[in-house]
């Protein structure tokens, strides 16, 4: 009956775990997107033109 107990929350424990990790994937993509979205329509900078990539 103990064995059982512990296999059941073992089977729970991992399908939270992956439910979880599904979660934070989309968070994460959500995340990229914003970030990407952000590079692509950037405010102008404090001379009225956008600002230069530097490498330093």
């Amino acid at each position: 009956m103990a064995l059982l107990l512990l296999v059941l929350l073992l089977v729970l424990l991992l399908a939270g775990a992956g439910f979880v990790l599904k979660v934070l994937w989309l968070v994460a993509m959500a995340v990229l997107a914003v970030l990407v979205i952000g590079f692509l329509f950037r405010t102008a900078g404090r001379r009225g033109a956008r600002a230069r990539r530097r490498p330093w």
